[in-house]
């Protein structure tokens, strides 16, 4: 199939992209395209209006600045993979980022673009809501932040309003007692995970604390699993206490009680990582 009719527009700053957008009430940003262009093929997306934002430098950027790592939008998954920063103050990112689809996705695909997207099966939302993240938006109202555990809010439905721009995802620096961990299972490296895991800890001695679980591909939208949380830092059973937190329904990839197993699978090869100091 093709795509409807469309107008297109090339963006020269970020405020000319929130102009564009308040000019048309059917408008989407164009970023990497690797999901957009394959709904707009489908005919499931019929914008009136895309606006190319890919010109915009100042949203390439991967910066640090005191306690937090800032990744602009516009930053390639390839690129994000390579990157030194982020393989330092960010290792959860770094070990997710090679399972995200194949290496021409990863080529233009963008971070913001996974982000703003939502996908319930993709890997960096997962890992921006088991960090403890924020976003960096830009609207008519200026520019505001709001923090992951509240950025998703529904199957493909996230915080950003009419109008607005994700501009950057920020990071807390990872510290000297950090841990992370990172799982998925697909049925071939680089499909959609059936079942995902990301995890992020502080070790306290032998126990672990500040314990968030990100699980992806089991529910909407990703989801932290907050009863295994708990069993985790109190030194319970956070297998057991993982039926309390998931739900999933069953899909074409996998039944609801797979999904089920395979998260308790995940969650055991996670714990061993976060046991684990950082090299």
């Amino acid at each position: 199939m093709k795509p409807a009719p469309f107008g297109y527009a090339k963006a020269t700053s970020v405020e000319h992209a929130i102009t564009l957008l308040g000019q048309y009430a059917d408008a989407r940003i164009l970023a990497g395209g690797q999901s957009l262009i394959a709904t707009l093929n489908m005919r499931l997306s019929a914008p009136k209006l895309l606006i190319d934002i890919n010109g915009l430098d100042e949203l390439k950027r991967i910066s640090v600045a005191g306690e937090w790592l800032e990744i602009g939008a516009l930053v390639r998954h390839a690129e994000a993979e390579r990157s030194a920063e982020i393989a330092r103050h960010a290792p959860l990112v770094a070990l997710a980022l090679p399972h995200i689809a194949h290496p021409a996705i990863r080529n233009r695909g963008t971070i913001g673009g996974s982000i703003a997207y939502a996908d319930p099966a993709a890997e960096l939302p997962a890992c921006l809501l088991a960090l403890g993240g924020e976003l960096v938006v830009a609207g008519k109202s200026g520019q505001r932040i709001i923090k992951a555990d509240d950025f998703f809010k529904g199957l493909f439905e996230t915080a950003l309003a009419p109008g607005d721009v994700l501009t950057a995802i920020r990071l807390p620096v990872a510290r000297a007692d950090g841990r992370c961990g990172f799982a998925e299972l697909a049925r071939r490296h680089g499909d959609y995970a059936l079942v995902g895991l990301a995890a992020a800890a502080r070790a306290d001695g032998t126990a672990l604390r500040d314990v968030r679980l990100a699980f992806f591909g089991v529910s909407a939208t990703a989801i932290r699993a907050r009863n295994a949380e708990a069993a985790l830092a109190t030194g319970a059973d956070p297998v057991a206490a993982l039926a309390r937190d998931l739900d999933p329904e069953g899909d074409v990839q996998a039944s609801a009680a797979a999904k089920r197993h395979l998260a308790g699978v995940l969650l055991r090869r996670v714990m061993t990582q976060l046991a684990e100091p950082r090299p």
